[in-house]
């Protein structure tokens, strides 16, 4: 295993500070109209909200790889049943947050894997809005819907 080197603090131009040293990768996994969102767990930061899972990519990583590390980490996923179609990037000058929407086979099962959630759960693209969500995935959620209406057609 090559070395993991991405995990820190950093505060980017915008004066927030965010995790991942090298920025970080999520990935927005949908099959037909829901997407897999994970129930944070209290303890994390922005914990008990809803989002993807993501998290600090290390400096070997290319995004893909960084997000699909994170999903294997935090959902037990399989991705070689996950095909990615588009990456949306977040970019705060000198910190990133890149997004990776992969398309689900049918076949495709996820679970929690560790104290990190508190549910995995498929989710119909029109009631994201009626959970408590993560911050920042709250803030990119307009586009990334847009995004995946283009993708899997409107509801």
């Amino acid at each position: 295993m090559s070395s993991r080197d991405g995990d820190g603090w950093i505060e980017c131009s915008c004066g927030n500070k965010h995790w991942g040293v090298h920025g970080a990768a999520g990935v927005l996994i949908f099959r037909n109209s829901q997407i897999l969102l994970q129930h944070r767990a209290p303890w994390v930061h922005n914990g008990d909200t809803w989002g993807i899972p993501g998290g600090a990519r290390d400096s070997h990583e290319s995004v893909i790889e960084g997000a699909f590390r994170e999903a294997v980490e935090e959902t037990g996923v399989d991705t070689a049943l996950l095909k990615p179609v588009h990456t949306f990037c977040d970019d705060h000058g000198n910190w990133k947050y890149e997004t990776v929407l992969a398309q689900a086979s049918d076949d495709l099962i996820a679970h929690e894997v560790n104290d990190e959630s508190h549910e995995v759960r498929w989710v119909e693209i029109d009631q994201v809005d009626l959970l408590t969500l993560h911050p920042s995935f709250r803030n990119s959620w307009p586009e990334l819907k847009k995004l995946l209406h283009g993708f899997i057609g409107p509801h």
